[in-house]
């Protein structure tokens, strides 16, 4: 019967074009029983290896689109006729095997079992799903990692499978977490960086500034608890060493990292690399630092006979070395906005991430000008960029991260740079900043200049429209948010940074929305409550034609400027209040700018725009500010008994609109959005009051004054709608 079925399996393969794989199936299956020694199912495997390995070989070859489109024969024939599971059930069947001593499997069968799996998965999206539903195989790869020479193939399939995993893992189910990240060597553990990313990022993170603040908080009412990726934080947290490694990681120069293995790894490097770009990239430094050196050497016609193929290691090790940091500054960046971020902070600090890579900055984040027009890539999205472009954007994420709201941030500078900020307070007969005077000068940067120092330069070479801009200005920003410091302001003037802010914005031509976000947003964390920002801009934007550029471009999208002009406002209604000192008189008289804001029906201008263009269910984390910059003209009017005057003004303009009750509706609503926001106990209000100077009770009072149910209050906004036109949206709110 046995010959009478092969027989019929061959006459049906010859027909269905199967290429024999189900005979050498059958085979591989008869060869592989318990108590063999696998040398003959091996031989077996290697013969539909070669099969299968041409077809994912066209498939990374080929565009991704038709590749998806176009069939794998051979693959759909091994995986219909059971190969995928018989593979997995040869790899996992030592651990099902009850003997103390467990039989060891042949390296290479494991490498070449491991090799067809991953092929499969490449050309068919099905076998990487039917894979990733078995939890069991899945932490069991991890225990295939221990292995130095299956290492790169079990890495490579296991992020594949975690890649289309619907639930993310949790690392504290893997066996022996701890020794086994122990037991990697740095090559090692910056490869499994890569897998650790999918298992600590939030799904969706990337665009956190497109959902709706009504979707975001019944999201966090449903998920009180920490979410999985939050756990694994902390799992990885908990493994002794870890984070010193990846410091260490981060820091290393290029001349530290190549060992002895180097060419090996590079022959490993075809499973690792499903794309061409990092291969072109490899080329293209090569033949740059080929035509360099040819220039540079007084002997050109000896360097320029040298052939091209001497100079590729050097190039690939930097490449090499790159990729690993991407992967770690990652992971880094990760915790360091996770719920343990205090924890990570002391670490990064202790272990002089920060110093580490400020010594590295000029020779390998920075070496040379890399050119970037792509989209502006939101934290969790997958980056097809070149290495080069990946690096630069992660190491000024973490720098974000890093200086955002935290007394760490002056670790950015060296002793000297800390030595002129308490210069500039001494000088300013202010006190020194509370942090600043705690810093740890032993974990400080060393060299000439400091790493925010060493931003603020590059950052003025980049080319108007390039997306650095955006990260770098952004790094900034960050370094400046929180409680306004003058010093730190004043040390940023001093190194031209308002007039490179302002060309960018004017003269330079730039068009890219993020970027220009970016800038207004970082110009008003360096003007506010300034006088001497202010005279420089004056200086700066010295005619009328230079002026309406710079209001042309905060006019033609508020969501990207309000932040400015909240800035504009608060500095200003600051300076009226301090008329007994001559250098704000004059700057008050002087200043265009000031000038214009000062004007009451400027203000009421981008109060109306401000309200009209937002409503409760399009509230995103990006345009919420709106809400808060309006409120702000409104507080200040407040405190100036003006309140009803701007609410009058307000209804005055819908029906010169002949709309009457639009805006003032929608702002009640807004502004009962802003409570339930706001008010909700996991909510952190020290941003808007760091922000403002504005105490939060004064924020709650006036929202609670202007939502008043009388309507013969004249800070209510209902006594502003005729009863006809009330249309106060009483299902708005998601219920308690």
């Amino acid at each position: 019967t046995i010959t009478f079925l092969r027989g019929l399996l061959q006459e049906r393969d010859k027909r269905a074009k199967w290429n024999g794989i189900p005979t050498l199936l059958q085979k591989l299956f008869e060869s592989s029983h318990p108590n063999s020694d696998l040398s003959q199912a091996h031989s077996f495997l290697k013969v539909l290896s070669s099969q299968l390995s041409i077809e994912a070989m066209s498939f990374v070859t080929e565009d991704r689109k038709t590749a998806q489109e176009s069939t794998f024969p051979n693959t759909y024939t091994f995986d219909l006729f059971g190969g995928v599971d018989l593979l997995v059930e040869i790899l996992m069947r030592p651990t099902l095997i009850m003997q103390k001593k467990k039989p060891k499997m042949n390296d290479d069968l494991v490498k070449d079992c491991l090799s067809v799996l991953y092929n499969c998965c490449i050309c068919t999206e099905g076998v990487t799903k039917s894979l990733a539903s078995r939890d069991d195989f899945v932490l069991f790869l991890f225990t295939l990692m221990t292995n130095k020479k299956t290492f790169l193939q079990t890495a490579t399939l296991i992020e594949d499978i975690l890649g289309v995993k619907k639930e993310m893992i949790h690392l504290e189910g893997i066996p022996n977490l701890s020794g086994l990240v122990q037991s990697f060597d740095q090559q090692q553990l910056a490869n499994f960086c890569r897998i650790l990313s999918v298992t600590i990022s939030e799904p969706d993170v990337g665009n956190d500034d497109k959902h709706t603040l009504l979707a975001k908080n019944a999201q966090q009412k449903r998920n009180a608890s920490p979410s999985r990726a939050e756990v694994n934080q902390v799992t990885l947290l908990n493994i002794p060493g870890f984070i010193e490694r990846l410091c260490k990681l981060a820091t290393r120069q290029v001349s530290e990292a190549t060992g002895a293995n180097f060419l090996q790894e590079l022959e490993d490097w075809y499973t690792w690399l499903d794309n061409a770009l990092v291969l072109d990239a490899l080329m293209q430094m090569a033949t740059e630092e080929a035509e360099q050196s040819s220039t540079e050497s007084s002997d050109e016609s000896s360097l320029s006979t040298s052939p091209l193929r001497h100079r590729l290691p050097q190039s690939m090790k930097i490449v090499h070395e790159i990729m690993y940091k991407v992967e770690v500054l990652y992971v880094l960046c990760v915790l360091l906005m996770g719920r343990q971020r205090n924890q990570v902070h002391k670490m990064l600090a202790e272990f002089r991430l920060i110093p580490g890579l400020n010594n590295l900055f000029d020779k390998l984040i920075w070496r040379k000008y890399t050119a970037s027009n792509h989209v502006v890539h939101g934290q969790n999205e997958n980056c097809d960029c070149s290495p080069e472009i990946s690096f630069k954007i992660q190491f000024l994420r973490l720098l974000q991260s890093f200086s955002d709201h935290h007394e760490n941030k002056y670790l950015l500078l060296n002793s000297q740079e800390l030595n002129e900020l308490s210069a500039i307070s001494m000088k300013a007969n202010i006190p020194e900043v509370e942090a600043l005077v705690n810093t740890d000068r032993s974990l400080v940067c060393d060299g000439k200049k400091g790493l925010l120092t060493r931003l603020l330069t590059v950052m003025k070479r980049e080319p108007p429209d390039s997306s650095f801009r955006f990260w770098q200005a952004r790094a900034v920003e960050s370094f400046l948010r929180g409680a306004t410091s003058y010093a730190d302001q004043m040390f940023l003037l001093k190194r031209g940074l308002l007039e490179h802010i302002l060309f960018c914005i004017i003269d330079s031509g730039c068009t890219s929305r993020d970027v220009l976000q970016s800038y207004f947003d970082l110009l008003g964390e360096l003007m506010k409550f300034n006088i001497d920002a202010f005279k420089r801009f004056n200086k700066y934007v010295n005619t009328p034609e230079k002026f309406q550029a710079f209001l042309t471009q905060i006019n033609s999208s508020l969501v990207d400027s309000n932040m400015l002009v909240r800035c504009i406002v608060l500095s200003l209604d600051r300076f009226e209040s301090q008329t007994e000192d001559v250098k704000v008189v004059e700057v008050l008289s002087e200043c265009c700018l000031l000038s214009y804001m000062a004007r009451v029906e400027n203000r009421l201008s981008f109060l109306f725009r401000l309200i009209n263009i937002i409503n409760v269910q399009t509230l995103t984390q990006e345009n919420v500010s709106c809400l808060n910059t309006s409120l702000v003209i409104l507080m200040l009017a407040r405190r100036k008994a003006k309140l009803p005057f701007y609410l009058n003004a307000l209804r005055e303009k819908e029906y010169a609109e002949k709309y009457p009750g639009c805006l003032l509706n929608n702002f009640h609503n807004l502004l009962r959005f802003w409570q339930r926001h706001y008010l909700n106990k996991d909510k952190d209000s020290t941003c808007l009051e760091n922000s403002s100077c504005i105490p939060f009770s004064y924020w709650k009072e006036t929202v609670s004054v202007l939502l008043g149910s009388d309507r013969t209050s004249l800070c209510a906004i209902t006594s502003y709608i005729d009863e006809p036109f009330v249309d106060l949206d009483k299902d708005l709110m998601l219920e308690d």
